[in-house]
């Protein structure tokens, strides 16, 4: 049975969440940018960044107990598919 450091693979998947939602987080600042400029409704916008910015932050991460369960924290609405 193969052991992993728990702590290690909660800050490997943490860092994988963030640059994943990297490029996400620059269109959104775009998106909130222009929406600014047009004095639109900027409110989704900024739930969204918000959403992106607490994930690597999220309970469940600390709570894994297993890779495998910490594999299965992935927000595929907000971050998509994993690679």
């Amino acid at each position: 049975m193969i052991k992993y450091d728990m702590e290690k693979a909660k800050n490997i998947w943490k860092e994988k969440i963030r640059k994943a939602r990297k490029p996400i987080l620059e269109n959104l600042d775009i998106e909130f940018m222009r929406a600014t400029e047009e004095g639109a409704d900027t409110s989704v916008i900024i739930s969204k960044k918000v959403a992106l910015r607490n994930l690597p932050n999220q309970a469940s991460i600390q709570k894994a107990k297993t890779v495998e369960e910490l594999r299965e924290i992935w927000d595929t609405t907000l971050l998509g598919d994993k690679d």
